[in-house]
């Protein structure tokens, strides 16, 4: 089974859920959790003009360990060995998918759990996905828990 699980964080209803299935994992494994929380540089940089790029990086920073904490609350209640990280971006030349993947290859991870939001054609060409460009490079297996569907939510666009 897996001995080294990493659950990626965003603070989404889809993270959520892959958080809860990651615990179970991990339970079932005996094996222990890393919950990440990916620091994006790239967006304090987009804004320096207009306002302090290291107060967007403490907001940022704030939030993940908000985040981190809360997951760390929930393993300790399903008795999970595990611990939390916030990983930063390199600047403005590494993504949020390339810095969750230098993470996972660098903690040798056996299994990534993260959320996905299912978005499919135009909506997906233009926000993108961040699972989907971490699944392109993954190295070890990778579980994507979508969101939960709502029908305003899958309405065209």
């Amino acid at each position: 089974m897996y001995a080294h699980i990493v659950v990626a964080l965003d603070g989404s209803d889809a993270a959520k859920r892959a958080l809860s299935e990651a615990i179970q994992l991990t339970k079932l494994s005996r094996g222990r959790l890393t919950a990440v929380y990916v620091l994006d540089q790239s967006a304090a940089f987009t804004y320096a003009g207009a306002c302090d790029p290291h107060l967007l990086s403490g907001a940022a920073r704030q939030v993940g360990t908000t985040l981190l904490d809360g997951a760390q609350k929930q393993m300790r209640e399903m008795d999970v060995v595990g611990d939390t990280e916030i990983v930063e971006t390199r600047g403005i030349a590494e993504d949020i998918a390339g810095t969750l993947l230098r993470f996972v290859q660098w903690s040798g991870a056996d299994l990534v759990v993260m959320g996905t939001h299912g978005r499919r054609g135009l909506r997906r060409m233009v926000i993108g996905s961040v699972a989907e460009r971490f699944l392109r490079h993954a190295t070890c297996p990778v579980l994507l828990v979508r969101e939960p569907t709502d029908a305003k939510r899958e309405a065209p666009l």
